[in-house]
């Protein structure tokens, strides 16, 4: 998935088809490495809560939320 930052025209790939997989291996770190802060914050919180139940369904929604992020940070999608 490549992002297009209409401010310098800047092409970035924040993310592959293994998103999920890198998720899965280091939960909230990966979110922190990408930016996505309440994410990590909401990742380490819900596994706590659920004592690690969460750790293992936060990647199937891995792929839609970096692409949210990007979107409302005003990024364009690129083919």
């Amino acid at each position: 998935m490549k992002f297009q930052n209409p401010a310098n025209e800047h092409i970035e790939e924040v993310s592959g088809p293994f998103s999920w997989f890198w998720v899965f291996l280091f939960g909230p770190l990966y979110w922190a490495v990408k930016g996505i802060w309440t994410h990590a914050v909401a990742h380490l919180v819900l596994a706590i809560i659920t004592v690690g139940f969460a750790h293992f369904v936060y990647p199937f929604f891995s792929y839609g939320i970096i692409k949210k992020h990007y979107l409302k940070s005003g990024w364009k999608e690129v083919v």
